[in-house]
């Protein structure tokens, strides 16, 4: 059945008004829809403090996940191969690298101009024999440190061929992943916890700078006068 020219020339005309109607409309909300996908992969405005802190909580599962792995397979076991053992430890060790390499270097502390002239060299928070200020104390390399020296010990017992030298080796590294948590929740520049009825976490410790001592006063003698 054959439809009407006139039929056939409608049914276009409608198509290509509809086409012309629907045409910008689509491209607008093709157009929309790509500037809010950018908006919303926009950063954050003021974001740098919280991804520094977000980062700091990411090692730590980066630190505790092989270290876990390494404890629950010496401990459930007893002794491993020494390619399983070094399989594990080279994790953790890894990991360690990972997080040591990405740490901030320690601030300086500040100096009094008073510490710097009358020296008490070799204390923290007072000026070093240059002059210069010095570090201050990186606790979280201290407990990665200590954390990988536990992790070779407990290579070592599980290895060792004697089962009773696991447990103490692994409780030190427990002890080493207690730590390098408490070094970075304390000085990792993150928030203090918020829940109701938790005691507050105790600060770090800050040295005081040692107070140059005066010198003593010499005794001042006074002339003899003449006698007549």
């Amino acid at each position: 059945m054959r439809l009407p020219a006139r039929r056939i020339a409608s049914t276009a005309l409608c198509a290509t008004l509809l086409a012309g109607i629907t045409g910008p409309a689509a491209v607008a909300a093709d157009s929309s829809r790509e500037r809010t996908h950018a908006a919303s992969r926009a950063p954050v405005p003021g974001a740098d403090t919280v991804l520094a802190q977000t980062k700091s909580l990411a090692n730590l599962g980066a630190v505790l996940t092989p270290a876990t792995d390494l404890l629950n397979q010496a401990l459930q076991n007893g002794q491993l191969t020494p390619d399983q053992a070094q399989k594990l430890v080279d994790a953790v060790k890894a990991a360690i690298a990972q997080v040591s390499a990405a740490a901030p270097a320690a601030p300086s502390l500040p100096v009094s101009p008073s510490l710097t002239k009358h020296g008490a060299a070799g204390e923290e928070g007072a000026a070093g024999e240059d002059g210069k200020a010095p570090k201050a104390k990186d606790l979280q390399g201290d407990a990665l440190a200590a954390l990988q020296k536990a992790v070779d010990a407990l290579l070592a017992a599980v290895t060792s061929g004697d089962v009773s030298k696991v447990l103490p080796a692994a409780a030190a590294v427990v002890t080493g992943l207690v730590n390098f948590v408490a070094a970075t929740v304390l000085g990792g520049g993150l928030p203090a916890p918020d829940l109701p009825g938790l005691p507050a976490l105790p600060s770090l410790p800050v040295p005081a700078p040692s107070l140059p001592v005066p010198a003593p006063s010499l005794p001042v003698t006074t002339p003899a006068l003449p006698t007549s």
